[in-house]
């Protein structure tokens, strides 16, 4: 590709951007004065990657001008250099910026410090990953728990309100204060909505001998009956034949999934180790066969993925409401499950105003693939607050994709979330075999290298979480020498194209 047409082909992008600029005011002018330029980088950076880049990049590099891989934060002014550039290259002189407000390199990384040290910690180093980690509910009684986490680098404590009741949080939160006035430390308390809860009801299946077992046993091309029927479950019974002669049979927490199940929709159980199709449905009964079995057991209250589903559940449920005064009162960050779309986000803004609450950090939990798909939108309605961030939820999300995509799409992700210059909290299985055995592998080690990519990091509760604490900050200043974010070859984005496509059925 010569000089000239690598010109053609970014300025045919510049122009893209350019002639789009009256959307991204639009789009600002709705947002929080804190935002209004990022969100302005976010919308130029969805149409960037709407193109394929790939043919471009390297013929830049050899040039020796920006590939364009380092674009997130300052589309338009990176852009603009590159077609300077080439210009100059040809001998000639252009300076067209089109009055368009420009976002350098240098203040693209300012928004996102500034930003992370809002909803993070206001005395963090440069560029510093901070480190959050899932308390246990024996932090209500082990003061020195506390203590040897925030000494060995804890910045936020995160108290999972899924689990406990509000006399063990109070009093996890009477020890964090403890704890923050002995170090004079700025430890932040993070406080997670549960969301709805899909799940399997409870499992008692009474054996001809009299004991009681709390799972179903599932092979592939076994029948499972999801029901909303009050049940304590039912075994698969077959005939001397080997007929089917009574499919499983298992409840749900959540009885409106059954509504929203269709024939051919896949169904996971427990963090996708037993996977189903809906081959049959009633008003109260889905009938799934089991399609692939990594184990035989389902038990009581696992997690069920639904991600070709649409379900019409709330986003907050009632107990989260109820629990709302409570985290407004106590907690720095709230963390919100089960966001969807840009309408979940107004329904927990609306609450957060009823509360009378303007300062208390708001992360959206990405766990679903509709949450990923609209990614973009969820971050503009979520501007138009300060003092937000992303969790990249690894766990439900991974199920939701699939394990082979989990890498690609969290680096978009991470991509999307620098665009728009908000923190990201890496979580899910993070240093895990570590905390939970005292020894780490080598495939999380490398894991966790690649999480100082991201302004947090989570680690979820083990008997070992001091040392896989103390472990992962010894990692992340040793991986801080050597890079900021990862930068990858710009092929063109589906989640870019498609809302690119939204917004132009809204002006059409």
């Amino acid at each position: 590709m010569t000089t000239k047409q690598l010109e053609q082909e970014i300025r045919r992008i510049y122009t893209q951007i350019v002639e789009h600029e009256d959307v991204a005011n639009r789009i600002a002018t709705d947002v929080d004065k804190q935002y209004r330029l990022s969100a302005k980088n976010l919308y130029r950076y969805l149409i960037l990657r709407s193109f394929d880049l790939r043919k471009v990049h390297d013929n830049l590099s050899e040039l020796g001008i920006s590939s364009i891989r380092t674009a997130e934060g300052y589309v338009f002014s990176n852009l603009f250099n590159v077609v300077k550039l080439l210009n100059l290259l040809q001998g000639k002189d252009w300076n067209d910026t089109h009055g368009i407000e420009i976002i350098g390199y240098k203040k693209s990384k300012k928004l996102l410090r500034k930003n992370a040290n809002l909803l993070f910690n206001s005395n963090r180093e440069n560029n510093f990953t901070e480190i959050m980690v899932t308390l246990p509910n024996e932090a209500a009684d082990d003061i020195d728990l506390i203590r040897n986490l925030v000494k060995e680098g804890m910045g936020i404590a995160r108290i999972n309100l899924s689990h406990g009741d509000l006399k063990i949080w109070t009093k996890i939160i009477k020890n964090i204060k403890k704890v923050k006035k002995e170090t004079e430390k700025k430890i932040k308390i993070y406080m997670d909505l549960s969301g709805p809860k899909i799940r399997t009801s409870d499992i008692q299946i009474q054996t001809k001998k009299g004991k009681i077992k709390a799972f179903v046993k599932l092979n592939v091309g076994d029948h499972l009956v999801l029901t909303k029927r009050a049940t304590k479950g039912k075994a698969i019974v077959k005939s001397k034949k080997k007929q089917l002669a009574q499919s499983a049979e298992v409840g749900v927490l959540l009885p409106q999934i059954i509504d929203d199940l269709k024939v051919d929709d896949t169904v996971y159980f427990d963090d996708g180790m037993i996977k189903a199709v809906v081959v049959s449905k009633n008003a109260d009964d889905a009938e799934l066969v089991i399609v692939n079995a990594y184990k035989s057991k389902l038990s009581s209250n696992k997690g069920i993925n639904l991600p070709n589903t649409e379900l019409n559940l709330p986003s907050l449920t009632e107990r989260d409401i109820e629990l709302l005064p409570f985290v407004c009162k106590n907690a720095d960050i709230l963390g919100y499950s089960f966001v969807r779309k840009p309408s979940d986000v107004i329904k927990l803004y609306k609450e957060l105003e009823k509360n009378k609450n303007k300062d208390i950090g708001v992360v959206l939990k990405i766990e679903n693939q509709e949450a990923f798909e609209n990614l973009p939108l969820i971050l503009f309605e979520a501007m138009k607050r300060n003092n937000i961030g992303v969790m990249v939820a690894r766990g439900d999300l991974a199920v939701e994709i699939g394990f082979e995509r989990i890498s690609e799409v969290q680096s978009q992700i991470l991509w999307l979330c620098e665009a728009a210059h908000v923190p990201v909290i890496w979580a899910t299985q993070v240093l895990e075999t570590l905390a939970k055995t005292g020894v780490a592998t080598r495939a999380e080690v490398s894991d966790a290298a690649l999480s100082a990519q991201a302004e947090c990091v989570m680690l979820n509760k083990g008997p070992y979480i001091v040392e896989a604490v103390r472990t992962l900050k010894d990692i992340i200043i040793k991986m801080k020498g050597h890079l900021s974010k990862k930068k990858s070859t710009l092929r063109p984005l589906a989640v870019a194209t498609h809302v690119l496509a939204l917004f132009d059925e809204k002006d059409a």
